[in-house]
């Protein structure tokens, strides 16, 4: 058999942010898929969900954490014609039937009983697996070699996130999905692996620093103490996977050093500040959370952060209206967080319909807003970041032309991404030094500004 080099052919996620899909081969006819995600925003107008291959020769499918840019299109493949396992972490195969169910809710409306069949089909082919345990995936191509080795070591960006290691001939290709950043309340920090001829890298903040936690966290609270004083709503956008747990943690933290542990006493008509979670995915997501401790970092094994009696929860449509009204007719302050995390859809559309109007409002981006989304174009237009009025004072929302005199903020420190100092960081605690860098889900800004400063490496895109 001729000898056969390795190679990567990126199906998503290389040109841009979203979208999130790579296939390394080790034969001519045989490889392993890692991440299969949905393209959001501008990229998804330019994509469809077929997969223009054939995906016979996918042996594995790996997922470095639940993200739907990351899984998104994960049904999409089975209906194709996938039948081999789908190779995650154990907290994220807890997590992935959730997120799955939601997605395909959404893309298949109405259609219960073949989103059914198809999470029951996912759900057979799911392979749960421990860190740093080494499995072997898909078939050697020549009796000198044994099947690729698969890895999967703690990428600190959402419970349950991994980086991958792929050993075969000797030669070590590293995956890095989305990795952390190193003062995460839950997740902890990356660590470098031990080899990696060639790197995947993500470069989703590449080009930039994010706050420290003591400064986000002092931020927060400012606009939280002054929505106290002058009521109105502190809206944020929530990614219900990682983030949104994450922001709960930091808001019970101050509202404890706020003083407002009376509020725990109260249902939350009756409370100062209630913070209203308006996601039923984001509720399960939290829930399940719960079930997942011996995942969180050791430093909150003795807290309890997603169980604190003022969080009050939204289910029903008909709820979800009446917070709404509620609000707008008290005037009253309140922290709300609502899906989706970038504006594209569900509820937090009805919330900033509603109180973009006013100016007693504020709208807390804590995540990445991907070009062409009505979050990214909230933030873009930040006149001032000590004010935060926006400089758009019309935005669309499903067709009506909405007034924004509310405040706009982005808190960068609270994204599950690592920055940029980070990336080098993870890039520099490798024993030897990669032969290859290949620099993925990142702006073509992000991607060049990262490049710059590994001029040292071989750096592809």
């Amino acid at each position: 058999m001729r000898d056969f080099r390795e190679k990567i052919v990126h199906h998503g996620g290389f040109d841009g942010v979203t979208g999130s899909c790579h296939e390394w081969f080790y034969a001519d006819n045989a490889s392993i898929m890692v991440d299969c995600g949905l393209f959001q925003g501008d990229e998804a107008h330019e994509q469809d969900l077929n997969f223009h291959f054939d995906v016979s020769r996918i042996r594995a499918v790996v997922l470095t954490h639940g993200h739907i840019d990351h899984v998104g299109r994960l049904p999409w493949l089975i209906a194709a014609g996938f039948r081999g396992p789908i190779i995650c972490t154990q907290p994220t195969a807890k997590l992935l039937p959730i997120i799955l169910e939601d997605a395909l809710q959404l893309q298949l409306p109405d259609q219960d009983v073949l989103v059914k069949r198809a999470l029951e089909r996912i759900i057979k082919q799911i392979l749960g697996v421990a860190y740093n345990k080494p499995i072997q995936s898909g078939y050697s191509v020549s009796n000198d070699f044994q099947p690729p080795q698969i890895v999967l070591q703690n990428a600190g960006h959402i419970l349950g996130s991994a980086y991958v290691e792929i050993a075969y001939r000797g030669k070590t290709t590293v995956f890095s999905g989305d990795l952390g950043p190193s003062d995460a309340l839950m997740n902890p920090k990356p660590v470098s692996p031990l080899r990696a001829d060639r790197l995947i890298l993500e470069s989703t903040y590449g080009d930039r620093q994010h706050q420290g936690r003591a400064d986000r966290l002092a931020a927060f609270k400012q606009i939280i103490l002054r929505s106290l004083e002058d009521g109105g709503p502190i809206l944020i956008p929530a990614f219900s996977l990682g983030r949104t747990q994450e922001l709960l943690a930091s808001i019970e933290a101050i509202k404890i050093e706020a003083g407002l542990t009376q509020d725990y006493k109260e249902p939350w008509e009756g409370q100062r500040l209630p913070v209203i979670l308006d996601s039923p995915l984001a509720s399960r997501l939290t829930f399940a959370y719960r079930q997942l401790r011996p995942w969180w970092k050791d430093q909150i094994q003795h807290q309890n952060p997603f169980s604190f009696d003022s969080l009050a929860t939204v289910q029903s449509h008909g709820e979800h209206l009446s917070i709404i009204n509620h609000l707008k007719s008290t005037g009253r302050a309140a922290i709300v967080l609502s899906a989706s995390g970038m504006c594209q859809g569900g509820r937090i559309l009805n919330y900033l319909e509603a109180f973009l109007p006013r100016d007693n409002t504020d709208v807390v981006f804590a995540g990445y807003q991907a070009k062409g989304t009505l979050g990214r174009q909230l933030v873009d237009n930040v006149a001032s970041s000590d004010r935060g009025y926006a400089d758009t004072k019309r935005v669309d929302i499903r067709g009506n032309m909405v007034d924004v005199n509310a405040r706009i903020y982005r808190l960068s420190g609270f994204s599950a991404h690592a920055d940029q100092s980070e990336l080098l960081e993870f890039v520099q605690g490798i024993p030897v030094a990669p032969s290859e860098i290949r620099l993925v889900h990142g702006s073509a800004d992000a991607r060049k500004q990262l490049g710059l400063k590994l001029k040292d490496y071989n750096v592809i895109g």
